[in-house]
């Protein structure tokens, strides 16, 4: 029983880096309909970042706290990862917005495979390491529970809550659902609708990019490659959970994570990715709306 709640902790921790992730696919997906396969790279981009962040800082302070050095770095990544996504946006995919849908996902895998060739060529293409920087572990009735993978679950919950709370309760989320439901009707009522998709985008990139410093944090390495396969998980996520629904796509993640664990423990390791797959492709065949996604109305 104890390795199982142990392997249920694992899948969590993982589960909340892809939720946080799949939050940014959902969000973009919700207000213009299109799908930022660029996102898991912006991820990636976003460790790049708290990487020579955490660098810089042990080279200028030899004794600075764990806890503020992750701060810092985490902020500096939210910040610049922000940046990025805003030109990604204002250049890659607003002036194809009115275009025939193909183009934006033309233009989202080819910046995918941009950011991703940019990284390499500018970092190299080795991992790139960093000492532990949290290291506490716990034992609680005989299951081992770090701390980063405390920090990890908790920040995800904390997000989560703050993003449902600007969504549903300020003017931003009002014109974020207003753009969702008929962009152009909302441009007429005053919603200026350049300004919300770019802001959707930032919000999308700085949880990527927490996403990304927990990465980073839990694993330890970063590589221009690791941004392809949480990138794709968490868009799998966002599509079990509902795309469109931010709710959903943390319990996506989640369950993603849980499956991966789980199957990693009692299975094979090699079909832990067929076996994630093989759960969404089953409950699309019953709830093509995901989990907790709403059915699309066809406007007329």
């Amino acid at each position: 029983m104890e390795y199982f709640i142990q392997q249920v902790v694992n899948g969590l921790t993982l589960g909340s880096i892809y939720g946080l992730i799949a939050i940014g696919y959902t969000m973009v997906y919700g207000i213009i309909g299109m799908i930022n396969f660029a996102h898991g790279d912006v991820f990636m981009v976003g460790a790049f970042i708290a990487l020579i962040v955490f660098l810089v800082l042990v080279t200028l302070f030899h004794s600075i706290p764990a806890a503020v050095a992750l701060l810092i770095m985490v902020i500096v990544a939210m910040l610049l990862t922000s940046v990025w996504s805003w030109t990604i946006e204002r250049i890659a995919y607003r002036p194809l917005r009115g275009s025939f849908r193909l183009a934006p996902l033309i233009t989202a895998i080819g910046m995918s495979i941009a950011i991703s060739n940019f990284v390499q060529v500018a970092q190299g293409p080795r991992n790139k390491p960093i000492p532990p920087l949290v290291s506490r572990t716990y034992d609680v009735f005989g299951i081992t529970v770090s701390l980063k993978q405390i920090v990890i679950i908790a920040a995800t919950s904390v997000l989560l809550a703050a993003f449902w709370y600007v969504v549903n309760r300020t003017p931003l989320g009002r014109a974020q659902r207003a753009c969702e439901q008929d962009a152009k009707m909302a441009a007429l009522l005053g919603v200026d609708v350049n300004r919300t998709i770019a802001i959707t985008f930032i919000m999308g990139a700085a949880l990527a990019a927490v996403a990304g410093t927990m990465f980073l944090m839990y694993y330890g390495v970063a590589s221009f490659a690791s941004g392809f396969i949480p990138g794709v998980k968490a868009f799998t996520a966002a599509v079990l959970g509902g795309i469109g629904s931010i709710q959903g796509a943390v319990l996506g993640g989640l369950l993603i994570g849980l499956i991966e664990a789980l199957w990693s423990a009692y299975f094979s390791v090699d079909y832990k990715d067929v076996a994630a797959f093989s759960i969404l492709a089953i409950v699309l065949i019953f709830l093509p709306s995901g989990l907790l996604g709403k059915p699309e109305v066809e406007k007329v």
